[in-house]
């Protein structure tokens, strides 16, 4: 026991003392001249790995500049409940699902562990995954994986040690800042609304130094210099690049990088970006400025563009197995951060996408289900339209998903079809339809808790339907 400790101590140094060279190293380089080739180069790769935390930061702005709760926004460590599915209003994350009650809560460590308690909810699906800074999913308590039993978690930050009460287990963030999306599902109905807000209302998240006595939370601080109506993705798009690289520089003191992003790391001291360091933008070389300030054009192409290269594409869609946890694959992370951020691992659940937008003006369209080929999952599944800027379609209906939800009808030979369309094909149709624009628009799948034995779209077993023009 005392060898095994010692290695894993010994790793821990010497993970610390890599990246301790590789940024001195990194520094040394930067005081070397760089072409115009390489710092392009550099500050485009630089931006696609900063991507996720600098924009985690922006929508956390977002989200907590209010003074108290509300249903989509909190101040630091409190708790935001959605009593009610998203309309199309709701801006606040791009892609957003209407299957579920959101519980959004974000926290920064740095200031001490944050204590969450998820009451005991009979046989009802929830999930509350907590993404790192960097939108890497570290833990899932859910359904899937804990039950649905009470659980009581401290979430601790990098470097923390303290005890802890007894009955309070100790999840470790590697990030200061942490973003939980929890998930409960629900059909809609009045009395179910009911029931899941009992299970919401039994949630508390609360300071370790207030865990177990009586607590009331402070009212936030509202900062009116931030933008609260423009999208984060909008503004992150829209931010200056050299000013987008101070940013993000100044995260990292408290989101360190990974161990194996040592070699990004020295890669991003060329620019004269060091953790811990702030970035004296006034000092930077003139060719690494111009290169950062052209960094997003040449970045968001390749997010873009990475979308239909990440997954298998299966008739139209894009099939991503591998989400929440990308390891070193920063362009596969920075796509999902800027087309869906918050995305769950694959086992919770996987997001079929379609690779092209879809033109409501020119076509209607139609998927179908063959018979015993629904979405194969363990918990739900759903077909969620957005328009061009990944948002719900605002139409009359507030119909944004067809679902396990809706009572469709089915054919003679067993099997449904989703038509996908501006107009009604009718009321004898209405539970299969969902509603589209006279313009383009995407799609995603939702598969929550898919299945692991075939067919399952996890191994291949099961591949969605195409979405063919109707005929």
């Amino acid at each position: 026991m005392q060898t095994s400790r010692r290695l894993v101590v010994l790793g821990m140094l010497l993970s610390s003392v890599f990246l301790s060279v590789a940024s001195v190293v990194g520094a040394a380089r930067a005081s070397a001249a760089l072409s115009a080739d390489q710092a392009n180069s550099l500050a485009t790769q630089a931006y696609i790995y900063a991507y996720p935390l600098v924009l985690m930061e922006i929508t956390r702005r977002v989200s907590t500049n209010v003074a108290t709760a509300g249903t989509t926004r909190a101040p630091m460590g409190q708790l935001a409940l959605m009593r009610a599915y998203p309309t199309a209003a709701f801006e606040d994350v791009v892609s957003p699902n209407a299957d579920t009650l959101y519980e959004f809560a974000w926290m920064d460590l740095s200031k001490g562990p944050m204590v969450l308690s998820i009451p005991a909810m009979g046989d009802r699906y929830a999930l509350f995954p907590m993404l790192s800074g960097w939108t890497d999913v570290f833990i899932s308590p859910g359904k899937r994986t804990t039950g649905t039993g009470a659980q009581t978690y401290a979430i601790t930050g990098p470097g923390w040690t303290g005890s802890l009460p007894s009955g309070v287990k100790q999840v470790k963030s590697p990030t200061a800042m942490v973003w939980m999306i929890g998930r409960i599902y629900c059909t809609g109905s009045p009395e179910d609304y009911a029931a899941a807000h009992k299970v919401q209302d039994g949630m508390k998240l609360v300071p370790l130094s207030a865990y177990g006595k009586s607590y009331t939370p402070p009212a936030g601080t509202v900062d009116p210099t931030i933008d609260a109506k423009t999208a984060p993705v909008k503004q992150v798009a829209q931010m200056d690049g050299v000013k987008f690289f101070a940013l993000f520089a100044s995260l990292l003191k408290n989101n360190p990088p990974a161990a194996a992003d040592a070699p990004m790391v020295a890669k991003l001291a060329q620019l004269g970006i060091v953790p811990g360091q702030k970035l004296d933008t006034s000092k930077l070389d003139p060719t690494v400025k111009a290169a950062m300030e052209a960094a997003p054009k040449a970045a968001y192409p390749q997010m873009k563009a990475y979308l239909p290269k990440a997954g298998k594409l299966i008739s139209g869609w894009s099939v991503i197995i591998g989400l929440g946890e990308y390891g070193t694959n920063y362009l596969l992370r920075g796509m999902v951060a800027l087309i869906g951020l918050g995305a769950n691992l694959s086992k919770d659940a996987v997001y079929p996408a379609l690779a092209a937008p879809l033109d409501g003006s020119k076509n209607n369209y139609v998927m179908r289900f063959p018979k015993g080929m629904s979405p194969p999952v363990n918990a739900f599944w759903s077909i969620t339209l957005y328009n061009t800027r990944q948002f719900f379609y605002d139409n009359p209906l507030n119909k944004y998903t067809v679902s396990a939800r809706n009572k469709v009808k089915y054919n003679a030979d067993g099997s449904f079809d989703v038509y996908i369309q501006h107009k009604s094909p009718g009321a004898a149709l209405q539970e299969n339809w969902l509603p589209a624009p006279a313009d383009k628009f995407t799609m995603i799948m939702r598969l929550y808790w898919p299945k692991d034995s075939p067919p399952s779209v996890l191994n291949g077993t099961w591949d969605p339907p195409a979405a063919s023009p109707a005929q």
